[in-house]
């Protein structure tokens, strides 16, 4: 069905023809459908309130359909808006439409054919101006977010992930829920063990789509609601809750560390093979819940336990919590 909304301007300087294409639009339910008899004019109605489709001559004087057009561009790239511009002619030839097309014509109706083009030309101008603006809409809220997320200094650039700032956020976050709600939580901790060698073989780009190798790989072996955090150059966080402690074992994490362990990444270098160790913390709310910075220390023993002995290393705190007593 045609959006009845869809906001159209037409400009020509012969007023009876620009009559005629007003009467039709409206006649076929456009309701919001304004008029200029010059391209000045039209510009400075769009840019006190913006349109999605442009009907226009060709041949105007002062400013012609062309100029017109590379005008609307500018303004569209101001406002981050696209505006589906037709063009009025009665010119054929394949040099002259080509010629549009480079200065931002979207498309044309001969006006020997108007009466026959003209609806389904602005069916089809609706559908396309829609998706254009709503993905536009969409890519500048992503923008936003991907701004804001900067701002809080939260995101890891090569991968998307989080970083060591945001992993302490949700662990944090974690904990508390954990005081609060019972349950269990883990904090693992990937490192993969053989990243300096890798830094003396390959350029930073290359290891950028390693690290974006394995967060993607992460993001894929763990539940959408896990935490994937980049904390470090070589260090991979992922945090997990669990309905109980008797939940978080060895067994729940294995897919994990053998996913990173057992298959290559590809890179433009090639496929890369990594080693990596995986340490586990697991708790739940039958002790006195320690402090972020505790469990973190606490995952890197472990970890480090894990390089050594080249499999996981899972530690209960109640099994380790006196170590870190204050």
């Amino acid at each position: 069905m045609p959006n009845l909304d869809l906001s159209i301007l037409v400009v020509d300087d012969a007023k009876f023809s620009s009559a005629i294409i007003t009467k039709t639009l409206r006649k076929a339910g456009y309701h919001d459908v304004r008029t200029a008899n010059n391209a000045g004019d039209a510009l400075r109605m769009m840019e006190n309130r913006r349109v999605s489709l442009l009907i226009a001559d060709w041949l105007m004087p002062e400013m012609d359909g062309l100029e017109l057009a590379a005008k609307v561009r500018q303004l569209d790239e101001m406002n981050n808006h696209f505006t589906y511009v037709i063009l009025l002619t009665a010119r054929e030839g394949v040099e002259a439409l080509a010629e549009a097309f480079d200065r931002g014509v979207d498309d044309f109706i001969n006006k020997s054919e108007m009466a026959k083009q003209l609806l389904p030309r602005v069916y089809a101008a609706d559908r396309l101006a829609d998706m254009q603006n709503s993905l536009l809409l969409a890519n500048q809220l992503l923008l936003e977010n991907n701004r804001e997320l900067m701002e809080l200094n939260a995101v890891d650039i090569a991968t998307g992930l989080g970083n060591q700032r945001l992993a302490r956020e949700r662990l944090t976050d974690s904990l508390r829920q954990l005081e609060s709600r019972g349950g269990a939580t883990s904090y693992l901790l990937l490192g993969v063990s053989d990243w300096h060698k890798l830094q003396m073989q390959y350029n930073p780009s290359v290891l950028d789509e390693l690290a974006s190798g394995i967060a993607r790989r992460l993001r894929h072996l763990t539940r959408p609601l896990d935490t994937v955090c980049r904390i470090a150059d070589n260090q991979f966080a992922v945090l997990t809750q669990f309905n109980t402690l008797e939940h978080c074992t060895s067994h729940c994490f294995k897919r994990v560390h053998d996913g990173v362990n057992l298959k290559a990444f590809k890179t433009s270098a090639g496929f890369i093979s990594v080693t990596a160790g995986t340490g586990i913390v697991a708790l739940d709310a039958s002790q006195q819940i320690p402090a972020p910075q505790d469990i973190e220390r606490c995952g890197l023993q472990a970890l480090h336990r894990s390089q050594d002995t080249g499999t996981l290393s899972l530690v209960r705190w109640e099994d380790v919590a006196a170590q870190y007593a204050h």
